[in-house]
């Protein structure tokens, strides 16, 4: 991951849950690019086909509640959606979104769809350029850096075993 996350924000509300950001339809494949055609389709039918790769996702409380599914945070990885900064999170959702290399931030930030947004992720500071407004955070330590870099849990352990993917 770099140390810097710059893009453009795409803004959800409160209780943004799984449903929303992957309906339970497409839940019969793992492929994150196939699953990003599909994400937040009834929530932001435009979202998978505006967004781009850095853009970043802003919500209120709660968000990724509902079921426990990997596959939400896929989508977005999918998607190319470099992190997620929300004012709080469903514990399963942020636990999966670091398993699989997903940047999470917690902190409250006002933004509206289309701010550039800036998160120095070393630093623990997310800024809404467009808006002015700073926000600090609670910067990853060194191990959890270290997964999101190698893309999640499975392809971190899996180097540190030497194994081939």
């Amino acid at each position: 991951m770099k140390g810097t996350l710059r893009g453009r924000a795409w803004v959800f509300g409160d209780n943004v849950d799984t449903d929303q950001i992957i309906p339970a339809e497409y839940l019969v494949t793992m492929d994150n690019r196939e699953l990003a055609r599909h994400a937040f389709e009834k929530a932001k039918p435009e979202f998978a086909k505006k967004v781009e790769r850095g853009d970043i996702v802003v919500a209120g409380r709660n968000f990724g509640c509902g079921s426990s599914r990997e596959h939400a945070p896929r989508a977005l990885i999918g998607a190319g959606v470099s992190c997620v900064v929300a004012e709080s999170f469903a514990r399963i959702f942020f636990r999966n979104a670091i398993n699989i290399g997903l940047p999470v931030i917690e902190g409250r930030l006002q933004a509206r769809d289309g701010d550039i947004i800036v998160a120095n992720m070393s630093k623990g500071v997310i800024r809404n350029e467009s808006g002015g407004e700073s926000v600090s955070f609670a910067a990853y330590p060194t191990f959890i850096m270290m997964l999101v870099d190698k893309g999640g849990l499975i392809p971190y352990t899996k180097e540190m075993l030497g194994c081939r993917r």
